[in-house]
């Protein structure tokens, strides 16, 4: 099964350089520009991951993660959050939000598929 990975990033820049990396890797990859539209994504195409910038605009990181936590068709999705904010306390703060995982900008192209491999259901893959 190829996971499919939805990106959440309001950077054209950054969303191109995951996208192409998780591509070239052979994820199925998803993406949004705001906080709303990844929640809707998220509910009408159950990734099996979700990667969720923390400052976007509209409803930023944390709210997105709050509604697809409400929302049952999203609950049970790994969501990591991927942010320049890569001090211990912004660590601390995206784990007690509820976020399954933390990745620092900038994105390392070598370490990402890595990375992202414990949050992937079992059998899934590139």
């Amino acid at each position: 099964m190829v996971a499919r990975i939805l990106v959440v990033e309001d950077n054209p820049l950054n969303l191109k350089l995951v996208r192409d990396v998780l591509e070239y890797q052979g994820f199925e990859v998803l993406t949004a520009i705001s906080g709303e539209e990844g929640v809707a994504v998220a509910s009408s195409s159950s990734p099996d991951l979700v990667l969720m910038d923390l400052q976007l605009p509209g409803i930023g990181g944390h709210e997105a993660l709050l509604r697809m936590r409400s929302n049952p068709r999203c609950r049970e999705i790994p969501v990591v959050a991927v942010t320049a904010f890569a001090m211990k306390d912004d660590i601390e703060r995206a784990e007690q939000a509820g976020f399954d995982g933390y990745i620092a900008k900038p994105i390392s192209v070598r370490a990402l598929p890595a990375q992202l491999a414990p949050f992937l259901p079992d059998g899934a893959s590139a």
